[in-house]
């Protein structure tokens, strides 16, 4: 792809991940294709891609299921003002997990969480959202007034929108738009999926994660557009928000590549439905 950077000031990245390999290991950087993320991406590193396409902030992800990162996370935001909110890990299924969040909003930084995230994708369970103990941590994670994303894989959507329909209280947040199989052109039943969570006011999406889904060898802007079109069609740009997946994204494309191909894909929108997607929605729901 070309280097064309398109400007878009005050844009929210709302998905990045930053990691410190001498800190701790990311186990789920294996194999050859991933090589290229063993080696650690900073704050620092990312600052200066996300400010030359007008990025002003940035919601931080959590990248593993270890207590230790979110306040580790927290104190980075506490840090850097790119930063404006975390979406952190704790154990859902614990039976003191409001005491939990609470103790994580009284550390430093702790008024920059503004959500949580479990790797769902990993877990064998398709419906591991739905069992009790789960709802007991996603009931405890509404009343500490923070959002839940949701990191899934297409035959997990039936479940989130359970979920969602479980907990109208608790704003859910689709990363990466539940992860289409665009690499290999599939469309159902992820359309189904993402029309059925739509249809629940209390769900959100990030546009985010795609060029990764795609063909690495020889993936186009264009074979985007038809699961770019769902979400746009299903959410409508004021569920929607930008996110740059970053540092994951260096596989296949840039920072600035990213944004430009989110800036294509949503082109066809007014000025006002693209100020949306790329700063309104993530301000509204994380709160920035």
């Amino acid at each position: 792809m070309g280097a064309a950077v398109t400007v878009r000031t005050g844009t929210v990245d709302a998905h990045h991940h930053v990691w410190d390999l001498s800190v701790r290991d990311q186990d789920w950087i294996t194999g050859p294709e991933l090589a290229p993320l063993r080696r650690n991406f900073t704050v620092e590193d990312l600052e200066p891609e996300a400010r030359a396409v007008g990025v002003s902030r940035t919601v931080l992800v959590q990248t593993v299921t270890v207590a230790e990162e979110t306040p580790e996370f927290l104190a980075l935001a506490e840090a850097h003002h790119l930063i404006g909110a975390v979406v952190g890990w704790t154990d859902l299924t614990s039976p003191d997990v409001a005491d939990e969040l609470a103790r994580l909003r009284e550390l430093p930084g702790g008024r920059y969480l503004k959500g949580i995230r479990h790797q769902v994708q990993g877990e064998p369970d398709p419906e591991w959202l739905l069992r009790e103990d789960v709802r007991r941590g996603l009931t405890a994670v509404a009343e500490a007034g923070l959002v839940y994303d949701l990191v899934v894989l297409p035959h997990q959507l039936p479940a989130c929108v359970r979920a969602a329909e479980h907990h109208p209280e608790l704003t859910f947040v689709l990363d990466h738009l539940g992860k289409p199989p665009i690499a290999a052109g599939e469309f159902e039943p992820w359309a189904t999926g993402i029309h059925a969570l739509a249809a629940l006011p209390n769900t959100v999406c990030k546009l985010s994660g795609m060029v990764t889904e795609a063909d690495p060898k020889g993936w186009r802007v264009g074979d985007l557009t038809r699961y770019s079109d769902t979400v746009l069609e299903a959410f409508g740009p004021g569920r929607l928000m930008f996110g740059s997946d970053w540092p994951v994204c260096t596989l296949v494309a840039s920072y600035a590549e990213v944004a430009d191909i989110a800036g294509q894909l949503t082109g066809k929108l007014s000025e006002s439905e693209q100020e949306e997607i790329f700063a309104d929605t993530a301000t509204r729901v994380y709160g920035l």
